[in-house]
């Protein structure tokens, strides 16, 4: 039954992980393709290539991740926590996906976990309250911060950006603006890539773990490889359903702003994955940066109904997939 669960975890992992490219595509690409730096077939290819390294670059938050679940339950139990809260995080994806919202992956895999981990509590009276403390404080705070940081330094940023272009001609100020973005176009892909493939990583560590296969919390050469070719293959094929929701809808993009917004936001992943050791969703901080940049024009240009759904969906992203979560778990229950 355990040999059964672990391959389950895997592949379910390796869906969340195709599934998170494809969701955040957008994120990569739509600021790029509405200020027409970027071609989207070019932008994809670049997102797709720079995911699949940034993937392969860095472990250390993958590790790090690990380290703080390492009191999850052993053998079917903790297998059926992961199950569950991956699940839950799929069925989010797929749905924000399809409704065009932009919607964090980290959330909804951090609250199907925690659900999950609850309802096990009530099934077999692990009691694992002190890791849903080390949740909260070390995983959904940074997520809660990240976007109002994310905001407000996207937001100065245009000062200093737009001083430097005083000289330049529109023209000009516009050419030197998009080839910047693309550069922090890629560096954003590979920023969300140590990112988000180290999160695929870490659960399937945790599910070896939990299986016995393995009693280190470092990462296998083929757990990277295949988060990673998970992730960039979700990419490649990633849907276009948000690119409109960010790139369009939000707020009037230029490319000086939206230089702004790639800039903030990959520099945030970077430091989170790299520095920090903490999880960022590139979704919200992407989505906040643009934010920020596109309100340093004047408050007016940005568009309050789309905005207010992206808040919302925001807000309910963690308590509908831990409410998942925590059903999908007791459902699995006579299994395990």
């Amino acid at each position: 039954m355990a040999t059964v669960l672990l391959a389950g975890v895997v592949l379910l992992a390796g869906a969340y992980a195709f599934l998170n490219g494809f969701h955040d595509a957008s994120n990569s690409v739509a600021t790029s393709v509405r200020t027409r730096a970027l071609t989207p077939t070019v932008a994809i290819i670049l997102a797709a290539a720079f995911n699949l390294l940034g993937a392969l670059v860095s472990t250390a938050l993958a590790v790090a991740l690990t380290v703080r679940f390492v009191d999850l339950p052993a053998g079917p139990e903790g297998l059926g926590i992961l199950i569950a809260g991956l699940l839950a995080a799929c069925g989010w994806g797929v749905w924000t996906w399809w409704r065009r919202m932009p919607s964090s992956s980290t959330h909804a895999l951090v609250g199907g976990l925690v659900g999950s981990g609850a309802a096990s509590t009530l099934v077999g009276g692990q009691n694992i309250a002190e890791s849903n403390r080390l949740i909260w404080e070390q995983l959904a705070l940074p997520l809660l911060v990240s976007p109002v940081v994310a905001f407000a330094l996207a937001y100065l940023l245009v000062f200093p950006a737009t001083w430097l272009m005083r000289y330049s001609s529109p023209r000009r100020g516009d050419a030197g603006n998009r080839i910047a973005q693309s550069v922090f176009t890629s560096a954003f892909s590979l920023g969300h890539g140590i990112q988000d493939g180290q999160r695929t990583m870490a659960v399937v560590v945790l599910a070896l773990l939990a299986a016995g296969q393995t009693l280190e919390t470092d990462i296998p050469l083929w757990v990277q490889l295949f988060a990673a070719l998970a992730l960039a293959g979700g990419t490649l094929f990633g849907g276009w359903r948000i690119t409109h929701t960010l790139g369009y809808r939000l707020v009037r993009m230029d490319p000086l702003r939206g230089m702004s917004a790639q800039a903030v936001s990959s520099t945030m992943l970077f430091l989170g994955a790299l520095w920090l050791h903490i999880p960022l969703s590139s979704t919200q901080t992407m989505t906040s940066a643009i934010v920020g940049a596109g309100t340093n024009q004047r408050f007016s240009t940005v568009r309050l109904i789309p905005l207010r759904e992206i808040l919302v969906t925001w807000l309910v992203t963690a308590p509908v997939t831990a409410v998942l979560g925590g059903i999908l778990l007791l459902a699995l229950s006579p299994l395990l």
